[in-house]
């Protein structure tokens, strides 16, 4: 496995894989890598001959009173890890090498943007799309693999990728998730063992909440619901737990059609994230 932090270095090395015509599979990831992340090499693998990896904590997507300064790195043993998959190249570049001085250019991906995520964290996901839609320039893929987890991100960069022409196939992976439910994240690192014990509250809250929409209860009553279940597990502030159209991320009152159930809220100093699918059949 080669690591790649200069540019010039990194294209030579991808026209190479390219030249046996098999495609070229992008992974980006922000480091500290776990099973979910090694799932979307995995999937990666069955999509195409070759696998790059980026790691890369895009200083962009984060808040100026969140966690950049102690989310994990561990590049020696992330790379480790994937050269043990035979992973081809991991692309690491530097903050100075991905903004260098002068840089001016932001993307800003309006509507399915602007909630969620987006109301809770301005400015996350411009820093999101300006960071992936470089990844992909530099690396130039044919398939980029990302998590389900990141749902509303997953819809953002599917939504730029069709407006900006990009030659990419995009591919969801459905949510990694532990034995006990939780969903596999970097930032699980942070919790106490008290606190991963409560942190599966949200799984099986946003569980609860689509089996009672299913089954036809009222969609504001089960999310009431499912806020006061967060609440009385020590989550403070819950940021939102809201049904949405799965591909437009519309707020929805009535379960007429494809949906997502998510959810944000903090335990502790960490914020956590989820989502699961609800059925109108």
């Amino acid at each position: 496995m080669q690591i790649l932090r200069d540019l010039p270095a990194l294209r030579a090395a991808v026209d190479m894989l390219k030249s046996d015509g098999k495609p070229v599979v992008l992974v980006p990831t922000m480091g500290a890598l776990h099973d979910g992340h090694m799932a979307l090499v995995e999937e990666g693998r069955r999509h195409g001959r070759h696998v790059v990896v980026s790691i890369f904590v895009n200083p962009r997507q984060f808040g100026p009173n969140e966690d950049l300064d102690a989310y994990p790195r561990r590049e020696a043993k992330d790379a480790q890890m994937l050269q043990a998959v035979g992973v081809d190249i991991l692309w690491a570049p530097s903050v100075d090498g991905m903004y260098p001085a002068g840089y001016a250019t932001n993307i800003r991906v309006s509507g399915i943007s602007d909630g969620l995520d987006g109301a809770a964290r301005p400015g996350h996901f411009d820093g999101v799309a300006t960071v992936v839609t470089k990844l992909f320039n530099q690396v130039r893929p044919d398939v980029a693999i990302f998590g389900e987890k990141d749902y509303q991100q997953l819809a953002v960069i599917r939504r730029f990728v069709a407006d900006l022409d990009i030659p990419v196939e995009i591919i969801g992976l459905p949510t990694q998730r532990a034995e006990d439910g939780l969903a596999l994240s970097s930032r699980n690192a942070y919790l106490s063992d008290d606190e991963r014990k409560a942190a599966l509250a949200l799984p099986r809250a946003l569980g609860e909440a689509k089996r009672q929409i299913e089954k036809g209860d009222p969609v504001e009553r089960a999310l009431a619901r499912a806020i006061a279940t967060l609440a009385a597990h020590g989550f403070d502030p819950i940021d939102y737990v809201t049904l949405c159209d799965a591909a437009t991320l519309e707020p929805m009152i009535v379960l007429d059609r494809p949906a997502r159930l998510l959810g944000a809220a903090r335990l502790g100093k960490t914020r956590l994230i989820d989502n699961i699918a609800v059925d109108p059949t």
